[in-house]
Formats: C-alpha cells, sequence, structure tokens
C-alpha cells in the first residue's frame, strides 16, 4: 500500500550535550537504479569494542510476549517474516536487515530538544527497527508498526551495552516500490515519501520536523553534514550500482575541523571510540518480481574499508560466518589480499557457505 500522509506527534522537552555514535544509510529506487532493483544500504557505526553478528531469525507464529532488550511486548498473535539481519550481539534489536517480504529497515541515531535520559526504559530505535522487519509485509506497514509501537510503547533505554546512553531514532524504510523517511523523537514522529532516492543520517532531514525538533547545539555542520552530504552525493549519478555503493561504504571524506567522522568511521572522542563495525547492501527486487525473487544483501563485518561483503540470499541458509572479532583486526595493510577476494566473491555468488569458506581460509592465510 501507498503511504500518502503522514502527521507528526506531539512531545517536547529540553537536552543539552552532544552525541557520539553515528550511522549513514540511504536508498536508490528503480528508476534511479536499472529500472528492476531498488538498492538500500547502511553503515552501522558502534563501538570499537562491540561485536557484530550476521544473522537469519526465521519466522514464527507469535504466540507470547517478546522480551525486547530493555522491555517486553505484546504477542502479535500472528505468523512473523523471518529476516536477515546485523545485530550487536548483546542486543535484542538489531541496525539493520532485510524480510522475506523485501522489506528493508535502517536506523540513525539522532538529538533532539527531548533529553531521552529523563524518560524510562522503553523500546530503543534497533529493537523497533527488528520488530517491523518481523511484522511488515511492506514499507507503509512498516512506518505504521513503528508508530504503532511508539504510542502503545515509547522509546528510551541505553543503545550501548557498558554506558547509559539513550538516544531517539531516524528510520529509513523500502520495500524495493516505495521507501520512507521517519523521524522520532520520544514518542514524538514525522515521516516523509522518498521520491526516487534518499539518505539519513544522525540529524533530523524531514524539513518540518527538524525545525521543531532539531537541538540548538546539535553539530550538524561539522560531524553530520559533511556525511551526509557524502550520501547525497552518492546518489547523483544515475544509475546508482552496487559498485558505487561499496566506494559510498568505504568513503573517508570529512569535514577539515572534524577528522575521523566520515561515512566509513575511524574516530575517538574523549576517549570514547566509534568505529563502522557492520555494513549491508541490499538488492531488492520492485513490486512486479517480489514475489518470485528474493532479496539479496551483501554483508560486510568489520570496517567496510578494511572487509569484504559477502551476499547471502534472503531465507536462505547465512552459513559459517567467522566470528566478528576477527574481522575487528583487519588492518589497511590487509587491503590487496581482501580486493582479490571481493574481485573473486563478486564474479563467482557462491553460497554462502562457500563464500564464508573463502573468507575464512583468507582470515587463516593473514594470521587473524
Amino acid at each position: 500500500a501507498k503511504l500518502t500522509k503522514c502527521s507528526p506527534g506531539t512531545l517536547r522537552w529540553v537536552q543539552t550535550g552532544r552525541q557520539v555514535g553515528m550511522c549513514d544509510c540511504l536508498v536508490a529506487l528503480p528508476d534511479a537504479t536499472d529500472g528492476r532493483t531498488t538498492l538500500f544500504a547502511k553503515n552501522s557505526d558502534r563501538p570499537a569494542h562491540e561485536v557484530q553478528d550476521v544473522v537469519w531469525t526465521p519466522p514464527r507464529l507469535d504466540r507470547s510476549s517478546i522480551s525486547a532488550t530493555h522491555i517486553d511486548v505484546a504477542a502479535h498473535h500472528t505468523d512473523t517474516f523471518g529476516h536477515l539481519s546485523i545485530q550487536p550481539r548483546w542486543m535484542w534489536g538489531v541496525e539493520g536487515g532485510v524480510n522475506e517480504a523485501g522489506v528493508a529497515i535502517g536506523n540513525e541515531r539522532i538529538t533532539t530538544t527531548l533529553d531521552p535520559r529523563l524518560l524510562p526504559d522503553a523500546l530503543t530505535g534497533m529493537d523497533l527497527v527488528r520488530l517491523a522487519l518481523e511484522r511488515a509485509v511492506d514499507a507503509a506497514a512498516a512506518v505504521e508498526t513503528i508508530v504503532d509501537l511508539l504510542g502503545h510503547y515509547g522509546q528510551g533505554g541505553s543503545g550501548e551495552a557498558d554506558r547509559h546512553a539513550p538516544y531517539w531514532s531516524s528510520f529509513l524504510i523500502t520495500d524495493g516500490t516505495y521507501a520512507y523517511k521517519l523521524d522520532t523523537s520520544g514518542r514524538a514522529w514525522e515521516c516523509e515519501q522518498v521520491p526516487s532516492v534518499g539518505a539519513v543520517s544522525n540529524r533530523t532531514s524531514i524539513a518540518s520536523f527538524d525545525a521543531e525538533h532539531r537541538h540548538p547545539h546539535q553539530p550538524v555542520a561539522t560531524l553530520v553534514d559533511p556525511r551526509f552530504m557524502c550520501s547525497l552525493d552518492a546518489l547523483t549519478e544515475r544509475p546508482v550500482t552496487l559498485r558505487a555503493l561499496r566506494a559510498w561504504q568505504c568513503s573517508h571524506t570529512h569535514h577539515p575541523d572534524a577528522p575521523g567522522w566520515s561515512v566509513c568511521m575511524h574516530v575517538t572522542q574523549r576517549g570514547h571510540e566509534q568505529l563502522t563495525t557492520a555494513a549491508m547492501i541490499a538488492e531488492l527486487p520492485d513490486g512486479e518480481t517480489r514475489v518470485r525473487q528474493r532479496p539479496r544483501v551483501w554483508v560486510t563485518l568489520g570496517s567496510p574499508c578494511r572487509s569484504v561483503a559477502v551476499p547471502i540470499t534472503v531465507g536462505e541458509p547465512v552459513g559459517a560466518v567467522p566470528p566478528g572479532e576477527r574481522f575487528a583486526r583487519l588492518e589497511d595493510h590487509h587491503r590487496s589480499d581482501l580486493d582479490e577476494l571481493q574481485t573473486w566473491l563478486d564474479a563467482e555468488l557462491l553460497p554462502p557457505d562457500e563464500a564464508w569458506r573463502e573468507v575464512t581460509a583468507t582470515l587463516d592465510r593473514l594470521g587473524l
């Protein structure tokens, strides 16, 4: 279904301070790609010591309550969709993913005038991503699922394992035919349809929501907008391609006064190191082919500039994925070995088990 109008919620307090966690996400619908495929990409920036996994969550009959990251959520009393995701190992929610119906979702940390530290634990942005992947048959339904959950449970609770770091989220949602941006602040929200291409980063990006809710001291000019503009630049070339999005994921373009705050992030601020620790690019068939063609997701563990992307078809076995800790040890000088492996993976499109076996062999050879 096409979502034609979204209305903002209402809630506003005051927050001071700066955010640390970052992410970037973008989408290109078929008229900007090859006419048949939507491309959806996300870089997940997390604490450097945190491990992410590639996870397939099978469908289930949702009969009982769910223990999300901080609170329990009532059963949905229907079949869920299986979904492929990148997931920080300690949390229930996911950073981004694609479900069997071809819905892809990613979220970004944002700062608003409402202080998340003042509110009780509730659903995190990552919980909302997972719940929408489990419950939504298309992008409009995913928006409605997130909005309904926000109204019922609220948003809150730390998004990091070892410190109290609650925050709000923006979301980018697509199903291969339609795409939406969704900005939130507590229970307040507003959504906007993406016409052809779109991106979200660590700022409110819907104009009316931004005007009302953006924190006046958020350093968007130095920490966010250079990365956000890099994302928009990646969407200007036609057609948008998988290769172009790979280059975007590895980009280190940054503001001269804010080194390290780039799409592929390697930054230390006040002793709190943040890295791009996982990434994904989804190839989603459009509405005419969604029924007969499954989405394919290229998943990366570790920083994209130092790692490799492995293709996995949604709904098929993920294979024996090497532990995320091994990818965290990759360095710049490993790039030539990894480029050779990536070229081979792109050409062969091996089943995941075989692909991960080759990745494991390369990691073994590099002593990792």
